[in-house]
């Protein structure tokens, strides 16, 4: 019985040497840790607060090259980095934050594309990008309205449009009023109205919705009142493959201005809500006027190009 067989310990006195076929490579330059590596540690060592999942890194020799099968090594979700507009330093006699504009005389506005109104159709809160020609940020713009009313009133919901810059700054508020549609076409009261504050609380002017039989008409407003501008639109703005064209013009109807135009995007311009509209004024206009201008983009998109989601069939 003392020579009994027994089985081999299947643990390993000592863990096995990996590095026996390590070949070391000429020495190089010393490179810092990144930043944000906890402790400082070297690359390759990961500490207690860093994700579980390896970083996949491709062997450095080989003929072949290495391919990858979708889906199979993690993949980064990190949005792209944001491009934002140098600021400009502050003016006189200009509201904060509209700075940008003093220097542009075309903007682009981009609507964020919502795959889940289409799927859901429940109506969330719009998001929009403000871009320059080379693609820059200059603002972005988000809707602040509660789940009830954007959900109840959809296209005709009252809202308010806040406006950031680069550090977060609310620099414009545009406000636009519940209004009836369901009296005569011709009343005042029931017509549309926008209020663009810059800075938020201060009033700078308002974009009027006129009755018109034919066409879209616009009525750009100072801080009185006072008609500065008048907007022309299309006499349809559901043309399928073209532009719908708003044209700015001075109160005589002769000198153009600037335009708001709806740009085409083909299916996503047909099926889902991400417009994207392209403003252009003179570079010397004033730029409380400008702000009127882009504010009248918002307007135009909520009373024409806002599409609700189809109601549920009830079979």
């Amino acid at each position: 019985m003392e020579n009994r067989w027994k089985s081999p310990d299947p643990r390993p006195a000592a863990p096995p040497d990996y590095n026996s076929h390590f070949v070391p490579g000429p020495p190089g330059a010393a490179v810092p840790p990144p930043a944000g590596t906890p402790g400082g540690l070297p690359m390759g060592y990961y500490g207690p607060q860093q994700p579980t999942t390896f970083p996949y890194c491709p062997p450095t020799g080989g003929t072949h090259p290495v391919q990858y099968q979708p889906g199979r090594y993690p993949v980064s979700y990190q949005s792209a980095p944001i491009t934002w507009m140098p600021g400009p330093t502050p003016m006189p006699n200009c509201p904060p934050g509209l700075e940008y504009l003093t220097q542009l005389d075309n903007i682009h506005v981009l609507q964020h594309f919502e795959p889940l109104e289409m799927m859901t159709r429940f109506e969330t809160n719009n998001k929009y990008d403000i871009k320059n020609n080379l693609g820059q940020m200059v603002y972005i713009v988000n809707e602040d309205t509660d789940d009830f009313t954007r959900n109840a009133y959809r296209t005709l919901r009252p809202f308010v449009l806040r406006v950031t810059d680069s550090m977060g700054r609310e620099i414009m508020t545009m406000q636009r009023p519940f209004r009836c549609t369901c009296c005569c076409f011709c009343c005042p009261s029931t017509r549309q109205e926008l209020e663009v504050q810059c800075p938020p609380g201060v009033t700078v002017g308002f974009v009027m919705d006129h009755w018109n039989l034919c066409r879209a008409v616009y009525s750009i407003r100072n801080e009185k009142r006072e008609t500065v501008l008048r907007v022309r639109g299309p006499c349809s703005t559901y043309g399928c493959g073209s532009d719908s064209v708003f044209e700015v013009k001075s109160l005589d109807g002769v000198s153009s201005i600037g335009s708001i135009v709806r740009k085409w995007n083909g299916l996503m311009s047909a099926m889902g809500d991400a417009d994207h509209f392209d403003i252009s004024f003179p570079l010397d206009l004033d730029v409380r006027t400008k702000a009127l201008i882009f504010g009248a983009c918002f307007l135009i998109d909520f009373m024409y190009f806002e599409r609700s989601p189809p109601p549920r069939s009830s079979r």
